[in-house]
C-alpha cells in the first residue's frame, strides 16, 4: 500500500493547490499561455541546490543551457534533462533537486537545456536541439544518457528516436519519468483514469499540444514517440503511478518496446500521482535511488566512488 503521504497527503496537496486548474478547460490553458508569455517566470537553479555540484551555464543556440558538475571534478560520461510543465511551464525546484542529486550521487555531469515554451518553441525545433546537445556532449564526455518527466519525458524518448534515425546512435539509457506519449490522446483508457487523477486533464492539454506540435502531424514521432518504431533504441527506465492518465501509454510503450526487444525497467505504483519520483514521498525517495542506480549502471561508474 502507498505511504500516507503518496495516498492522502500529496493528492490532498494537489486539490488544495488546483494544480488542474490549467488542465481542467481549454480556455483557462488559453489564458495560462498569454500569462507565461507575457510574464515568463525564472528558470535559475535555486540559490541552495547542492554544496558539492558546481553549476554553470552557457548559450546553445540562443537557449541558456546550465551544466552540473561535481565538485570533486570525478565525473563519468554526460546526463541530458529535459524538464516537464505541459511543454507551457518553466523548470521547477523538483526537477533542479533531481539533476543535483544525479550529478552528486552517480557522479556525471547533468546537461539542463531552459529550451523554448509554448506559444514560442515547438517539437520539432526542441527535439532537434536537444539532441545537437547529445551530440557535442557525447564528443566532451562520452558516453551520453537522457532522461525526463511528463512532458520532458516526451522530448526525451522523441530525441532518442531522432539519434537512432539521423544519426545512427544508440543511447545507453533513457529514463522516463510519467511520459507524455501519444499527444492525439486517444487511448480509451486515459478517461477511466481520468476519474482518479487530481492533476492532469485532456481540455488544457490539447491547447498545449496544438501550440507544441506546430506543423507536425500528432502522429510524427517528434511529437508521439509512442508512434515510432521502437526497434534500436537504448534501455529504457519507466515509472508511472496509476493516478495518472498517462499510465495507460505508458503500458503501451512498456509492451511495444518489450515486443521490439528494447530493454525496459518498467516501475508502476499502485494509487501514485503524475511524476510520483519527483515527490517528497518514500515512493518517490525510492523512485530516484532507482534512477540513480540505473544511470550509474548506463555509464559505468564506479559505485564504490
Amino acid at each position: 500500500m502507498p505511504s500516507f503521504l503518496s495516498r492522502v497527503a500529496v493528492p490532498a496537496f494537489l486539490r488544495a493547490t488546483r494544480a488542474n486548474r490549467v488542465f481542467s478547460t481549454a480556455e483557462a490553458a488559453i489564458d495560462h499561455i498569454r500569462e507565461r508569455s507575457l510574464r515568463p517566470l525564472p528558470y535559475h537553479p535555486p540559490r541552495h541546490l547542492r554544496s558539492d555540484v558546481s553549476v554553470t551555464v552557457e548559450r546553445v543556440h540562443g537557449w541558456p543551457v546550465y551544466s552540473l558538475t561535481p565538485r570533486s571534478g570525478r565525473s563519468t560520461g554526460c546526463v541530458v534533462y529535459t524538464h516537464g510543465g505541459g511543454w507551457v511551464n518553466e523548470i521547477a525546484p523538483q526537477h533542479w533537486a533531481l539533476a543535483a542529486d544525479i550529478c552528486a550521487h552517480v557522479g556525471t555531469t547533468v546537461v539542463v537545456p531552459i529550451y523554448p515554451l509554448v506559444p514560442f518553441g515547438t517539437a520539432e525545433q526542441v527535439v532537434a536541439g536537444v539532441a545537437e546537445l547529445v551530440l557535442a556532449n557525447s564528443s566532451r564526455y562520452g558516453e551520453v544518457c537522457l532522461g525526463g518527466d511528463s512532458a520532458g519525458g516526451q522530448i526525451a524518448l522523441s530525441t532518442a528516436v531522432l539519434l537512432r534515425d539521423e544519426h545512427g546512435v544508440r543511447l545507453p539509457r533513457t529514463v522516463l519519468i510519467s511520459p507524455s506519449l501519444d499527444l492525439a490522446m486517444t487511448n480509451p483508457e486515459m478517461d477511466v483514469v481520468q476519474a482518479v487523477d487530481p492533476w492532469l486533464a485532456k481540455p488544457g492539454a490539447r491547447v498545449f499540444i496544438e501550440h507544441w506540435r506546430g506543423r507536425l502531424p500528432l502522429s510524427d514521432p517528434r511529437v508521439s514517440p509512442l508512434c515510432a518504431d521502437l526497434t534500436g533504441l537504448g534501455p529504457l527506465t519507466v515509472f508511472c503511478g496509476t493516478r495518472d492518465i498517462l499510465v495507460p501509454d505508458t503500458r503501451l510503450l512498456v509492451q511495444k518496446a518489450r515486443a521490439a526487444g528494447v530493454e525496459v525497467d518498467h516501475h508502476e505504483r499502485d494509487g501514485l500521482v503524475h511524476v510520483y519520483p519527483l515527490t517528497p514521498t518514500p515512493e518517490g525517495r525510492a523512485a530516484r535511488r532507482t534512477i540513480i542506480e540505473s544511470l550509474r549502471a548506463a555509464l559505468a561508474v564506479d559505485a564504490t566512488r
